[in-house]
């Protein structure tokens, strides 16, 4: 039997996505008092192109403003 993994990414994702209104208060104070936490909702992937360079990226966890 091999060694136990973790998923790491998604216990990140999980805790960044439960505890995003007391992180950005902690991190971020005057971004905080701009953000309806009422109107975040976060999306599990999101695809943007590098138009100068023309790369594409994904963006794995991000959240919406709606």
């Amino acid at each position: 039997m091999g060694p136990i993994r973790t998923d790491h990414d998604r216990l990140f994702k999980e805790l960044l996505s439960t505890f995003f209104e007391e992180f950005m208060l902690l991190f971020f104070p005057e971004a905080y008092e701009q953000i309806d936490f009422q109107k975040v909702d976060f999306l599990s992937q999101e695809f943007f192109t590098d138009v100068t360079e023309g790369d594409k990226h994904r963006v794995d966890y991000w959240y919406k403003r709606n």
